[in-house]
Order: C-alpha cells, then structure tokens, then sequence
C-alpha cells in the first residue's frame, strides 16, 4: 500500500537538533560509545557502539520525549499529555511528562512487553490497553486527547520529537571524532523513523561523508521498501517480530521527508539474526539490549553491511525486554 500525496512537511534541521541538545542537557544521558575488541576483530573493522540502552527509561526514546513534553505551556501541562507505543516512547513520555509535572496516559498493545507496562506505571503514567491487531492506537489517543483536552505526542513523526532524537547523532558524531574514528557507516534501528531521521541530520551536518543506513526486522522493512521506491509504502504481512518496538507498518511523512533522498539504503535482519545479537552484547559487551534496539548489531554481525575499512557506528536504541523472552536468548 503507498501513503497518499501529501502537502509539503516542515523538517527539523541541525539548529533544531542543537537547539534540542540545548533543552536536554542535565535531564538527558550523555550515553556512552563502546568499543570490544572482540566485534572488531569478528567483522574485520572498528565498530563504535551507542549504547542508548542505558539513557533515561531504558531507550533513546526520552530524547525526543522530553524535547517535546517540555515545550509544553502551563496550561498544557496541567492538561496532560497522551501518547501511543509499544513501550519505549511510552516509557520516555511518561518520563519526561513527570519531570515537568504533567499527566501522562499512554495507550499501549495488549501484548506488550510486561517490563514496558509496568516502567509506564512506575514513571507515574496510566496505560489504556489495546488490540494492535484489531484496534487504531492513533484514532484511540486522538478520542482520548480530545476529551481530556489533552496534547498527543507522536512517537516519531512530531518535529519536536525528530530533532530530540537527533541528539543521539550529535552525541555520537563528536564522541566517534574524540576516539578518532572516522565513521564510514551508520546503522540506526528503523520503525517510524524518528531516531533515524534525527542521527541522519545531526551526520549530514557534522560527519557529511558517513552513510546512514536503516535497519529493520527483516518482515518489516518498510523503510527498506520506501527507500527503493521512493516514495511511503507499507511492508508484507508477516509473522510478528520480537523486535517489538520496530514494528510501524510505514515511515512517517515527516522522517521519510528527511530520509528519502539521504540515507545510504536500507538493511534488515531476521529473527536468528537478531536472537545472536542479543546474545552476543550480553557475552562479549556486558549490555542488556532488546531484541529491536539490538537491530543494527545483528545487520553488522550478518554481514549485511556494505564492505568498507572504515569504522562502522551501531546504535544500540533500547534496552526494555521482556525477562522471559530475555532469558531464552541468552541461552541460545
């Protein structure tokens, strides 16, 4: 299915990114880069590593949440904010909705991770439960938005929220130039495409020759798919991933606007793929990381990265998974 044509989109650009990095200083982590000399001899590259599973609420998702929520007017505040995800932006919104003192309801799967659930309460927030396979999540916030007086913050299509996300980019531009690596490739986890529209901004405007590739669960390369079409459409039906948080049907009209005509192409990774992944940061990094935030890493250690000799930068988006289902990976 392709996104009808739609009237031009306002885009954040990189003084909307600094801008942000401005707002976020002492709320967000400055998250690490990680370098293990065990990746870079198993790819045959330096690889740098962002490790975002260790910002505020466990994801990068905070970035942009608190980018948005703290934006917000008195009145708005007292009115609350609502929000629909799968768990990460929710935990980043109710996060952030609590540091400026604003009530946060989020509607999330009926299937969602548990650990995200119950991060929602613990940050103050109130969850509505839905069904992802029968039920609109977005017609859900609007009807609630609406009669609470509420404002909605989208998960990754808001000006706002890309340019939050961007400081992970900005972050890690400086950080790979400080260790003294020049990044030939990028690969950022890719759902709607707020984080990737915002690390694929702050690089074209301080690491321009760094090739910024999304990746996907390999049955929901929805990117991959608009990227060669040059225009939005939807993936396949598929099984469901256990990358829970990369699971949107289409980009976002906003990131796609920022992506279309910049990024390097689109990866993907299968289930066994990213399975290995998780393993392979609680083995060799020491990281927790979810399945989804562990994306980029598995398209790495898959070989689906474009041969190069130039050091490759990973973003690790997320580290909320299910105990369970964290337990069966590890063990293999």
């Amino acid at each position: 299915m392709n996104a009808p044509i739609n009237a031009p989109v306002t885009v954040p650009a990189f003084a909307d990114v600094e801008d942000a990095a401005s707002r976020l200083a002492g709320r967000a982590v400055v998250t690490p880069v990680l370098e293990n000399a065990t990746l870079n001899e198993r790819v045959g590259r330096r690889v740098l590593l962002k490790a975002e599973c260790l910002q505020v609420s466990g994801s990068f998702k905070f970035r942009g949440a608190y980018n948005r929520i703290s934006r917000l007017s008195e009145d708005e505040r007292r009115r609350g904010v609502v929000a629909y995800s799968s768990g990460n932006h929710a935990q980043g919104v109710a996060a952030a909705a609590r540091l400026v003192g604003a009530p946060a309801l989020i509607v999330m799967p009926s299937d969602a991770p548990a650990v995200k659930v119950e991060g929602v309460r613990a940050f103050g927030g109130e969850v509505r439960l839905y069904d992802r396979w029968t039920e609109s999540r977005e017609a859900i916030g609007a009807e609630i938005a609406a009669q609470r007086g509420s404002v909605l913050v989208p998960p990754f299509d808001d000006f706002f929220v890309i340019a939050g996300q961007g400081t992970t980019g900005l972050e890690f531009a400086r950080q790979a130039q400080a260790a003294g690596a020049e990044l030939e490739a990028v690969l950022v986890p890719a759902s709607g495409g707020g984080l990737l529209a915002g690390v694929n901004l702050a690089m074209l405007a301080l690491s321009p020759a760094t090739k910024v590739f999304s990746v996907e669960p390999h049955e929901f390369n929805d990117y991959q798919l608009s990227l060669a079409a040059g225009e939005r459409v939807t993936h396949g039906p598929g099984q469901p991933s256990m990358c829970d948080a990369l699971m949107s049907p289409m980009p976002g009209e906003i990131t796609f606007a920022v992506n279309r005509d910049t990024l390097a192409g689109g990866l993907t990774a299968t289930e066994a793929e990213v399975a290995e992944a998780v393993r392979f940061a609680f083995r060799h990094l020491k990281l927790v990381v979810e399945p989804g935030g562990a994306a980029g890493l598995a398209a790495l250690l898959a070989g689906r990265v474009p041969a190069g000799a130039g050091a490759v930068g990973v973003v690790l988006s997320g580290g909320n998974v299910d105990p369970a289902l964290y337990a069966r990976l590890i063990q293999g």
